[in-house]
């Protein structure tokens, strides 16, 4: 029984050894489980471009530069910003991942407010668009604050 274990474990990792590479030539790095936390990236770190529009606050209608570690930028309240963004990737969340198209709703209106957020997050691209259309992503936005504005 153990010789067959055994066996199975040596031809499982044997395919996903071959798999791999061909995999990574066809589409890029492998990417990592969201269960996982992301790992930085040599460096590269968190410098993210925040831009803000239609929320009837000029205080927070504009565009922001985040930089974390340390953290810095013309984001208004940049330490805050990067300590969110530490506790999301200790969480293992994706901040910037779409709603679901298969999400269920509340047909609530949150305003005009619309925010986009491009740069790296721990090493990883982003490019994520923010909206307060219905109650996903009112709560989507809400919880990326503060590095997105408090709006109504």
């Amino acid at each position: 029984m153990m010789r067959r274990l055994a066996l199975t474990a040596v031809a499982s990792l044997a395919a996903l050894s071959a798999a791999a590479p061909a995999a990574t030539a066809a589409s890029g790095p492998l990417p990592l489980p969201l269960s996982l936390p992301l790992l930085q990236d040599d460096g590269a770190g968190t410098r993210l471009t925040v831009v803000v529009a239609g929320s009837g606050n000029p205080e927070a209608d504009g565009r922001y530069e985040l930089e974390c570690e340390p953290a810095k930028g013309s984001h208004p309240v940049a330490a805050q910003a990067c300590a969110r963004l530490d506790q999301l990737e200790g969480e293992g969340a994706d901040p910037f991942a779409p709603v679901p198209r298969d999400a269920m709703c509340t047909q609530q209106y949150g305003g005009e407010s619309t925010a986009r957020v491009t740069g790296t997050w721990h090493g990883r691209q982003v490019d994520a668009s923010f909206r307060r259309t219905d109650g996903c992503e009112i709560a989507r936005w809400n919880g990326l604050r503060p590095v997105l504005p408090n709006v109504r």
